[in-house]
Parts: C-alpha cells; structure tokens; sequence
C-alpha cells in the first residue's frame, strides 16, 4: 500500500485495539475487548471491520465460522502518518509551530526541558 489515508474515528479504535492484540484477532475478541465497551451492535462492527479490509488496513480470512483478521499497517507507520499530516496542516510544516503550541502556557518541569534538550542534541548529530 503506497499511501495512507486517515481512518475515521470509529475504524481508528477498531485498528487500536487490532493493534493491541497478537494476530489472529477475531471479531469475538474484538467485541468483547471495543464492541460492548463502546455499546456497537455486531454488525456495526463487522461493518467497520470490511471498511479496513477495503482500505488496506487489515486482510482477513475465514477459518470455520469464525473470521480472523490480521493488521497490514503497523501502529508506528499510521501513527507517524497522523502526525505528520497533523504537522502540516495546522503548523505548515513547522515543528517549532508545534512545539510552541504545545508549550504555550503550560508549565514544564526541569526533567521535562532537560530530555526535550537530549534529545534536540540527539538529532543535531
């Protein structure tokens, strides 16, 4: 899959919990773990479950009645992908943007300013 699209709200949480679980993860599990948590009828989560297949999100395969899906987009890639789309296009690309946004009136401890300082040093190798 070449280019990522971001996932709804509903179908995020679906792919959250998918990531949580080792693979296989079937909908049983993916009902008893989301579905009741969030008051989804079965079917509602079956509908978000073939909406990921359509998107490349997840493959699945039927093993006797139940199906089993597998995530084929990891955590870290999709995460990487929100956040940067979220970078550009409330920040227009800046990371200072963000970083003062997130400083702006907040107040952040030595050990906090003393890890973001690491790590600025980190990446200015």
């Amino acid at each position: 899959m070449n280019s990522l699209k971001k996932l709804p709200g509903a179908e995020f949480e679906v792919m959250k919990t998918i990531w949580a679980n080792e693979p296989p993860v079937t909908t049983n599990m993916l009902m008893e773990q989301l579905g009741n948590q969030k008051g989804w009828k079965l079917q509602t989560l079956i509908t978000l479950l073939l909406r990921l297949v359509d998107r490349g999100f997840v493959r699945t395969e039927k093993n006797g009645k139940q199906r089993t899906y597998y995530p084929l987009v990891d955590k870290e890639r999709y995460l990487e992908f929100e956040t940067s789309s979220f970078i550009e296009r409330f920040h227009d690309h800046s990371i200072v943007s963000l970083v003062n946004t997130l400083y702006d009136g907040k107040d952040l401890n030595a050990s906090d300013l003393d890890a973001l300082s690491r790590w600025l040093k980190k990446r200015g190798e």
